[in-house]
């Protein structure tokens, strides 16, 4: 385990400096114009952000692992200047960690590195923690965050505790909370509790001014605010033919999106899911590629499309199903096999439902209670994850 002493040494010679000023006697790695070249048609202008209080100076695009499956995608993503890239403990049956840590080799050091766990206590979190490390051939975590919480309730002081633990102990350097709804509520706790350094939250365009103002709240109280979930459902594996094709594959769309997170001030970098070359080589346009009118146009026509399908996670629908059903979980579950086209990991978050959960049928209700502000088909939605998963 390197001492706490290098850590802040590699700090402040390394990522915390300023791109345009390091040079190569400072160790800082910058990718070269033909690892570039090689990875898009045209040479990429990488854009930059501090991540909050860390200090830490992040691509603004950075890279989701939890569905990628080849290696030579994030070694290529690493080649053209990528600097933040997102794991965690349970993704793949843990088999994502491994491949991130492989792929990833001798640029650790150059990378702002984040894994996750959902462990219910701190013996199981500190546990997590030595598996990750080991899985990851590393000896420190950049940042390590507390697994789809939703709520201050999910976070019992154990758990804070073992975050702080675990800093002092060298194995991470930044402890942050990762959330897909809830958001509202949880980012100003998190900025009045002080003790998270970063958070990593859903957030896209579709998405209301609470969301804006709690996002605005967070990044002034110092935390690094990570986007995911940008995309707003994706669509990339949507086929031709597909009943959905029509709805989510807007020519342009994806991108714009991503364009719109990126342009927040607020956001410091985002980790949308990346699967192949294509999908990097587009991705990496949203860095120097400023929104324009016509992507906003895009974008407003996309939101009419999906709005059927699409939940915003706002959390206006909590408590409202007459079976207690967890809708805004079951619809995100959904859209990993409809959006992302991943039916093994949507079936697999299906299972982690409690039983009851599973075992509801849409069916049985003669009308359905949920009525989504937004205008997403609940019951029908909810019906197909069910058919789909149950």
């Amino acid at each position: 385990m390197a001492s706490n002493t290098s850590r802040r040494d590699f700090l402040s010679a390394g990522l915390m400096v300023p791109v345009a000023s390091a040079s190569s006697k400072m160790g800082f790695w910058k990718p070269s114009e033909a690892a570039v070249a090689a990875t898009t048609a045209a040479p990429v202008k990488l854009d930059y952000k501090v991540l909050g209080r860390t200090g830490l100076k992040v691509t603004t695009v950075g890279f989701g692992c939890m569905i990628t499956s080849d290696p030579s995608v994030i070694e290529r993503a690493a080649d053209a200047g990528i600097n933040y890239f997102d794991t965690a403990r349970g993704y793949q049956h843990g088999n994502n960690e491994r491949m991130v840590g492989a792929a990833l080799g001798a640029k650790r050091k150059q990378i702002v590195l984040s894994t996750k766990t959902h462990a219910p206590d701190k013996e199981g979190m500190l546990k997590h923690l030595d598996e990750s490390l080991r899985e990851l051939s590393t000896d420190y975590i950049d940042i390590w965050y507390l697994h789809g919480r939703s709520s201050a309730a999910d976070i019992r002081d154990d758990m804070i505790e073992a975050q702080q633990l675990a800093k002092k102990q060298g194995k991470i350097r930044f402890a942050g909370v990762s959330t897909h709804s809830g958001q509202k509520d949880l980012l100003p706790w998190m900025a009045q509790k002080g003790v998270f350094d970063v958070v990593l939250a859903a957030y896209n365009f579709s998405m209301d001014a609470a969301m804006e103002q709690a996002v605005a709240t967070a990044a002034k109280a110092g935390i690094g605010v990570v986007g995911m979930k940008v995309m707003a459902g994706g669509a990339r594996s949507v086929k031709p033919g597909s009943p959905l094709y029509d709805k989510l594959s807007k020519p342009g769309a994806l991108l714009a999106a991503l364009k719109w997170v990126v342009k927040n001030p607020n956001v410091a970098t985002t980790i949308p899911s990346m699967t192949d070359m294509d999908q990097l080589e587009e991705n990496l346009k949203a860095m120097g590629n400023p929104l324009s009118a016509g992507d906003e146009k895009i974008l407003a026509a996309h939101l009419e499309s999906i709005r059927p399908l699409y939940c915003r996670m706002c959390g206006e629908c909590d408590g409202t199903c007459q079976q207690g059903l967890p809708v805004a979980d079951v619809l995100r579950v959904l859209t990993y096999a409809d959006g992302y086209g991943q039916f093994a990991l949507g079936r697999e978050r299906f299972l982690e439902l409690a039983a009851e959960h599973r075992a509801v049928k849409c069916g049985d209700c003669t009308e359905c209670t949920v009525n989504c502000p937004h205008g997403v088909r609940v019951s029908e939605r909810v019906a197909r994850a069910q058919e789909l998963f149950a």
